[in-house]
């Protein structure tokens, strides 16, 4: 304590001694205009003197904030939103801000509710988290706090969302495996009801076209995202297609399916057959037998990049749009390179 007292210095102590108003004061240590330049340089000379140290609470107060933001999900079972969480909170950690976690469940009155309750709290930003790729309903443009809308991208254009780059996602995953030397792809995908099913197919099948590849089969096989339809349709792949040299599974759930299947019936993994998943889902891939590689999504990645964004947004500093992060490969035993 700079001025020899039991207690820390105050903002009042600067005042009293810069003979200038607590509100000036603050206005001067801040930044903000209606202070006269040999006021402002007063002022901060003192509080240099006296050490002074605003703490966090403080300043947040100053700048009419609370230093809490809101995350609102739709994914009940945690699968996206807990990664997504994470990386939020690392990236608000530093900031000292703390995140509310509350579950809609896909409800739209829930929602709605939770909104509310998170709005009264005086929360600085929300962050709302979907659990598919398709675009969902804007919160509305007249709410007191900007949001930032996350693996779900809003309805409306001038809102701020970060999605995941299913397509090139998926290009990558066939890219990976030509480079390893395979030639006779498939692929099986998940419910052909979801965006990111028909994404990544769409990638697949481009990346394979540059390549001067065609799809094993002639066809892509659409199921659900389950390990019970990648072994179905493993072995339909198999029967139709005895020569296959590696698949790309929608989802990692499917590819351990498919891995089941291929060792049920005497294929070395990943000499005869090699396996790719799409999701990275660590509990998954690294159980496998190989353990699999797989499309990261980057989901912890997506989640400080919201934190970043809503921090912008919250300094006025936002720029309306979709914002697209791109996956990367995470290569374990499925996939070893031919010789």
């Amino acid at each position: 304590m700079a001025n020899g007292s039991s207690r820390a210095t105050t903002l009042t102590d600067v005042a009293r001694l810069a003979g200038v108003s607590v509100a000036t004061a603050s206005k001067a240590l801040n930044g903000r205009a209606g202070v006269r330049t040999e006021t402002r340089e007063r002022v901060v000379d003192v509080a240099k003197r006296l050490a002074f140290q605003p703490n966090a609470l403080a300043k947040s107060l100053l700048a009419g904030r609370t230093g809490t933001v809101g995350l609102l999900t739709s994914d009940m079972e945690g699968r996206f939103s807990l990664p997504i969480m994470m990386g939020v909170e690392d990236a608000f950690g530093a900031a000292r801000t703390s995140v509310f976690l509350c579950d809609a469940r896909g409800d739209s009155i829930r929602e709605q509710h939770h909104v509310d309750a998170l709005l009264s709290r005086r929360v600085d930003g929300l962050i709302v988290v979907g659990s598919r790729t398709e675009p969902r309903p804007s919160l509305g443009r007249g709410l007191p706090v900007p949001v930032v809308y996350v693996y779900s991208p809003s309805d409306h254009p001038d809102d701020m969302s970060l999605v995941i780059d299913n397509v090139a996602g998926a290009s990558l995953a066939i890219q990976h495996l030509v480079t390893g030397g395979r030639k006779r792809i498939a692929h099986i995908a998940g419910d052909p009801g979801y965006q990111a099913t028909h994404d990544r197919a769409r990638g697949a099948e481009a990346a394979l076209d540059a390549a001067g590849l065609s799809l094993a089969c002639g066809r892509i096989h659409y199921g659900s995202w389950t390990e019970a339809w990648g072994r179905g349709a493993t072995r339909m792949l198999l029967a139709d297609e005895p020569a296959v040299d590696a698949i790309f599974c929608g989802s990692d759930q499917i590819a351990r399916g498919c891995l089941e299947v291929l060792r049920d019936q005497g294929r070395e993994i990943p000499d005869d057959v090699a396996v790719i998943g799409f999701d990275n889902w660590e509990v998954l891939t690294v159980n496998a037998r190989p353990e699999l590689t797989s499309v990261d999504m980057r989901l912890e990645e997506l989640g400080r990049r919201a934190a970043q964004r809503l921090y912008e947004a919250i300094d006025e500093r936002m720029t309306p749009g979709v914002e697209m992060l791109h996956c990367q490969i995470v290569q374990r035993g499925s996939t070893i390179p031919l010789n």
